[in-house]
């Protein structure tokens, strides 16, 4: 079968002019795989300097698992349009590969695991050889798959895909022991819902994870569980060696010894079997295989014949016949599918195959030693000072072998990161009110977005896990629908039935909804905002939770701000403001996994006038992509990132005034003054959210006391903190104008002026302030579980009301006199 016969996929021009028979090349290059990816990690751990005394690492083992998976792909299978994420642990060969192409540097692999070298797991913004998804954190590399299938078949059924351009495969290498992790299951329900094409995952079953090999009960079901969410199971467990001894009298009982062997048992016998390569071990270790056979099959003549036709050696070449470590029946298996039915592909190898301790339970972290090595090189055949050559020790001609990479499909095109224009942001106004929240606003600004025409709006996809109509989403969707490949309407509108939602589905809607699983909404989120690399085509993610929430899915933010995804996050209602939901439902540590997440700009306004500003800056933030930095520029600023906006559902009277050019500024900025302290004052107060009643009131209570008092409205601690790191480390680095605007905003206060910060939140996200010019600060915020109750009484029960930040304000005030 060709590479034409996936559905709506040309086969690549260059594959017609590959050899007929391309199984002796491939198993020419997965050899110099399994050999570069060793010596990279050799290199690593015994050749080059060791300045801190740290093991470096680099999983052989691991490497060697996959590496015929991975050479029957990249080298046969795989096309341009494909996109893949490989398992973490196989990063070396993965890197191997690409170096085999032309895209990496010797260099980069002589720095394997080193600054500025290739990365210990393949990572798509630091690893320099084309990573199409970031794969360090287990489980979310392959989940993540599942969702840019999603993306993928979102933006060509809204013909949002380049002309001309294939439809992809979204495939992932996975461990077996990545199948314990939760976000996996959550994932595959997830897919089932929306019925994704396009997907393969080729799991790497060598029946072994860190600590041990896995339990024998878990392989028995994944055909069962895999099936039951729609998707194909391909079993490649036999390799060509083992298929032609079942053929044979006997077969039929080895197939079924190996069938109910335990995986420890198997992977001890491999291991002692592999004595007879290292040249070691004892005539029982040498016949173990045969030896617990017979335990079983003994009675068998027809089975005690055909162990007589193998040899010691040749029975363990028989027995380590592993599907995933048999190019042909690899080949066999990815060809023979034919459509776009999501498939996993159960590939039974050998964890370290090939290798002196393949099969042994404790390779995961293992590294060959010198003596290993010398052994290995020798049945590489490479000689030294030929360690880094692409074909030394090949028995192939190096030009036929380089005609044929220069011909594999997937060699077509390099770089494969796509990129695509910046979308105009249209006026965003202030949504109209006297009295509202900022949850509200949110709801406000994008329905008035969703009723305009603008090319923002219309590639702005919205999502939610199972909250849309509770987070202010449900006038975009009344507007824009629910996406779904078929068109299905909206039955309760059919049926005459009165609702505020009309939830049309259809294959122009512009959100996508999700069960409860956070981990699938950041998931999404990442591939989604990555759209524009993985398929040349950009959109603008907004996705909504519940505030407590973010924690729920938090590995899989961070997994998406790693990879340099672009989305919003809007996180609604928040803090202990929401009041009678209790305790479950209430945030208090957020605010600060905010400002400590690289890659996410994070806000709290408190008006709506704010958070259109903030919501307009977003737009564009998140598809910056500047590269360099001259003298004055805040890194940061230049790349873009993504946004999390923290808002609330508490109702607050909006302030009476026009959004200047430098109030707009300062709003981005992190700060500014709702009341101007006067020159020298001695007191502040500093609020963030939904706390500015209080600390309004307060200030107006502190006036007539101490004239020229500050009110400093932030609305993020997380730019503020940012932008004075940034500062500092400039002139550290000897650009001494380097400016921060916190230290401008605090600049009017005298030295030892006392600040009291307050928000609905964890103190700390405002307590540092008193670093910035050493003033001396009294934080309020909340730092235990909430309860049910009103504001009034949850206020005054975690010292976040008025009253209290009266009290904070005269310690701030006592203090200094008595300083004084």
């Amino acid at each position: 079968m060709t590479q034409a016969q996936f559905s709506d996929t040309p086969a690549t021009p260059a594959h017609s002019q590959r050899p007929n028979d391309p199984l002796p090349y491939i198993r020419e290059l997965e050899r110099k795989v399994l050999w570069l990816s060793t010596w990279m990690i050799h290199n690593a751990n015994n050749i080059r300097e060791a300045r801190d005394g740290l093991k470096v690492g680099g999983h052989q083992a691991s490497s060697a698992s996959v590496a015929t998976v991975l050479a029957a792909l990249y080298f046969h299978i795989l096309r341009p349009e494909d996109r893949i994420a490989v398992k973490p642990h196989a990063s070396p060969a993965f890197h191997a590969i690409q170096y085999l192409f032309g895209n990496q540097s010797q260099d980069q692999l002589e720095k394997f695991r080193s600054f500025g070298g290739a990365q210990s797991y393949p990572s798509r913004t630091k690893d320099k050889d084309d990573v199409d998804f970031s794969t360090g954190s287990v489980g979310l590399g392959v989940a993540v798959t599942s969702f840019a299938a999603l993306v993928q078949d979102y933006l060509r059924v809204h013909d949002l895909l380049p002309e001309g351009q294939a439809r992809g495969r979204m495939v992932a290498i996975a461990g077996d022991a990545e199948l314990d992790e939760g976000n996996i299951y959550e994932c595959l329900l997830e897919g089932w819902k929306h019925d994704i094409r396009n997907v393969w995952w080729i799991i790497d079953y060598n029946r072994q994870s860190l600590d041990s090999t896995v339990t024998d009960f878990h392989y028995g079901h994944f055909d069962d569980l895999f099936e039951s969410f729609g998707w194909r199971v391909l079993n490649v467990k036999y390799g060509k060696l083992q298929q032609v001894a079942f053929e044979k009298p006997g077969g039929d009982k080895l197939r079924d010894w190996i069938d109910q062997c335990p995986n420890s048992l198997y992977s001890a016998l491999t291991y002692k079997g592999g004595a007879i390569a290292r040249g070691e071990g004892s005539e029982a270790d040498l016949r173990g295989w045969r030896t617990h056979i017979l335990e079983v099959h003994g009675d068998d003549p027809e089975v005690r014949d055909l162990l007589a036709m193998h040899d010691d050696a040749a029975l363990h070449r028989l027995m380590t016949n592993l599907g995933g470590h048999d190019l042909e029946t690899l080949l066999e298996a990815f060809e023979s599918i034919s459509d776009d039915r999501p498939t996993c592909i159960l590939a039974y190898t050998i964890k370290g195959h090939g290798l002196p301790f393949a099969g042994h339970k404790d390779n995961h972290s293992g590294i060959m030693n010198e003596t290993q090595m010398a052994g290995f090189r020798a049945s590489m055949d490479v000689d030294e000072g030929q360690e880094w050559s692409p074909f030394a020790g090949l028995e192939m001609d190096e030009a036929a072998l380089q005609g044929f990479l220069d011909t594999t499909p997937f060699a077509g095109q390099f770089p494969r990161q796509t990129s695509a224009p910046i979308l105009a942001v249209p006026p965003i106004e202030t949504p109209r009110g006297d009295t509202q929240s900022t949850q509200a606003a949110f709801g406000q600004i994008l329905q008035e977005l969703a009723r305009g025409d603008s090319e923002l709006a219309d590639r702005i996809v919205t999502t939610a896990p199972d909250v849309a109509v509770s987070t202010n989403l449900g006038p975009w969707v009344n507007r824009r629908g629910v996406f779904d490949r078929r068109d299905r309407g909206d039955l309760f509108k059919d049926e005459k039935v009165v609702s505020a939602q009309q939830w049309r589905m259809a294959s122009d809607g512009q959100h996508i909804e999700l069960g409860i699983a956070e981990n699938n909404l950041f998931l999404l989120l990442a591939a989604m905002g990555l759209s524009h690399h993985l398929f040349g085509s950009r959109l603008i993610p907004i996705g909504t939770l519940y505030d407590p929430f973010i924690a729920r899915g938090l590995d899989a933010l961070n997994y998406a701000c790693y990879q340099g995804a672009r989305f919003i996050t809007v996180a609604t209602p928040s803090g202990i403001t929401l009041a009678p939901e209790g305790g479950a439902h209430q945030s208090v540590g957020t605010p600060l996994i905010g400002m400590s997440q690289d890659g996410l700009a994070a806000f709290e306004p408190a008006f709506a006038d704010e958070l259109a500003v903030l919501m307009a800056w977003s737009f564009d933030y998140m598809q910056r992509d500047g590269g360099g930095s001259g003298d004055g520029v805040w890194q940061r600023d230049a790349e873009g990132g993504s946004v999390y906006l923290r808002l609330s559902t508490r109702n607050l009277a909006q302030p009476a005034r026009e959004m200047t050019n430098s109030l707009r500024d300062n709003v981005v900025a992190g700060g500014y003054w709702l009341k101007e302290p006067a020159p020298g004052s001695e007191l502040a107060i500093v609020y963030t959210g939904a706390v500015a009643p209080e600390a309004m009131s307060a200030w107006e209570a502190i006036a007539e006391d101490v004239p020229g008092a500050g009110l400093l409205a932030v609305t993020s601690a997380d730019r503020l903190n940012a932008g004075w790191a940034a500062a500092q480390s400039a002139r550290q680095r000897g650009q001494s104008s380097a400016p921060a605007a916190i230290e401008e905003l605090l600049a009017p206060l005298a030295p030892d002026a006392g600040l009291v910060t307050v928000l609905d939140g964890h103190p700390a996200t405002l307590s540092w302030l008193g670093a910035v010019r050493g003033h001396r600060v009294q934080s309020l915020g909340v730092e235990q579980f909430g309860q049910s109750g009103d504001i009034d009484d949850l206020y005054r029960e975690h010292r976040i009301d008025a009253e209290a930040i009266l009290d904070a304000a005269a310690a701030a005030l006592v203090g200094r006199a008595v300083r004084a």
